[in-house]
């Protein structure tokens, strides 16, 4: 099948890879040329793991190709995704502006038979709208479906290959079967090809994202009544998560979500059920909880150093929202750096793949180190902020000899309280008992 995905962030590259994969004709379109230059060199713009070795494959079958140009492929192209950015808005709403923008370039140059798929995030409706303004432009009647994407950056090709299901809204059943058809490769283990309205695929994506991030919320604001009376959160998630109704995934504690969905998308919803009269106080309580739980670490530092961080140095491992990306959208480690360097301290970070995202932001107001030990060097303590793999099991000896304090603020819980105290270690972690 001959398709064009339009937008080659996250979401287009992934999406149009992994439809190369399966054998289709995938053209990727986008309006930033130098993108487009070092995709056809075979430059990957984003980090995730095994996406460049798949788009390099792909492009040297011919069977992944990228362009600038709408009007060399979308008249061949029998589905064409919508997969452009819908950034949050000062009031909380998605810009669509990026959406109506990419449905005019298409217009012209759409079939008859062709499928515009909206694969970005949007608000109820939006599809509909959509629908509406290709047939006014066209002046006929149009094909227009929704297809939300649940990919997890790290692991996004896996998401898509090997989906737990495929959610798509469509006006006919002709489209419903054409979408089955596509994405028959990746269901072959009996997942579900869901098929729904519009309207109902678009709330979809919002309640399962919202839905997620209050359970990270949930767990913080628990985990931080565990410190206060003197439980162990860890133990406390085990307790819970047995029980299937609850279960364990996205019950880990830590110092709150970040990335482009989760923050994004629950105050998208805040903002459409205000415009429909509501007041959605369970959204409003999940999204403050965890604002507040990003400055947890840096009120454990202030309480430690006597609320005197004026002219210490503290080391920060951790800089992407999640490990396995370069993403540090929203990510906790920036607003504890903010609170850092307003509070007069110095910062020393380290990460394994975001540091020239953090360095185009905070440019030479912090030290960032290709090593992680080396950002120890002079440190007052140690922050850690996202759980990598490579920060597991370190040589805790060097790290106790390294640092001023053997002090380390864990906010993802990567170590055993018990041992990190007979290691010789300050060791406070999220939701467990705090060392004296």
């Amino acid at each position: 099948m001959r398709i064009v995905v339009i937008g080659t962030g996250y979401v287009g590259l992934v999406t149009g890879t992994c439809f190369a994969e399966s054998g289709n004709d995938v053209t990727c379109v986008d309006i930033n040329a130098e993108k487009i230059a070092r995709l056809n060199q075979g430059e990957i713009p984003i980090y995730e793991p095994g996406l460049t070795e798949l788009v390099r494959r792909n492009s040297a079958a011919g069977r992944l190709t990228f362009t600038t140009d709408v009007a060399e492929c979308v008249p061949e192209a029998r589905c064409v995704f919508l997969a452009v950015g819908t950034p949050m808005g000062d009031d909380g709403s998605a810009n669509l502006a990026g959406i109506w923008a990419a449905a005019d370039s298409v217009a012209p140059y759409l079939t008859p038979e062709a499928v515009v798929i909206c694969k970005s995030t949007v608000p109820v409706g939006t599809n509909r709208s959509l629908y509406e303004r290709l047939k006014s432009k066209l002046n006929r009647e149009v094909h227009v479906a929704s297809n939300p994407e649940f990919l997890k950056e790290g692991c996004a090709i896996q998401d898509f290959t090997k989906p737990d299901r495929v959610v798509v809204g469509v006006m006919s059943d002709e489209v419903g079967d054409l979408l089955e058809e596509l994405y028959k490769p990746f269901l072959r283990t009996e997942h579900p090809f869901l098929v729904m309205g519009l309207e109902s695929a678009e709330m979809t994506k919002y309640v399962a994202n919202c839905m997620l991030a209050t359970k990270i919320s949930f767990i913080n604001e628990m985990a931080n009544l565990c410190e206060h009376v003197g439980a162990d959160v860890n133990e406390v998630r085990k307790g819970i998560g047995h029980d299937q109704r609850i279960g364990f995934q996205f019950l880990f504690p830590g110092v709150g979500y970040g990335g482009s969905c989760f923050p994004k998308d629950v105050k998208a919803l805040m903002y459409t059920a205000g415009q429909q009269g509501m007041i959605p106080q369970l959204l409003y309580a999940v999204d403050e909880v965890n604002q507040k739980q990003k400055t947890v670490l840096y009120h454990k530092l202030a309480h430690y150093f006597s609320d005197k961080l004026t002219g210490k140095t503290i080391a920060v491992w951790g800089l992407a929202f999640k490990p396995r990306t370069d993403d540090i959208r929203e990510a906790p480690a920036l607003t504890l750096i903010d609170q850092l360097l307003a509070a007069g301290a110095r910062v020393q970070a380290h990460d394994p793949v975001a540091m020239d995202n953090v360095r185009e932001l905070y440019g030479d107001r912090i030290q960032l180190f290709a090593q992680e030990y080396e950002a120890l060097e002079g440190a007052d303590a140690l922050a850690i902020c996202t759980e990598w793999n490579e920060y597991r099991a370190p040589d805790f000896d060097l790290i106790k000899q390294t640092l001023k304090n053997p002090a380390i603020f864990d906010g993802r819980n990567l170590y055993d309280p018990a041992k990190m105290k007979r290691r010789g270690f300050h060791y406070s972690g999220i939701g467990l008992p705090q060392p004296q």
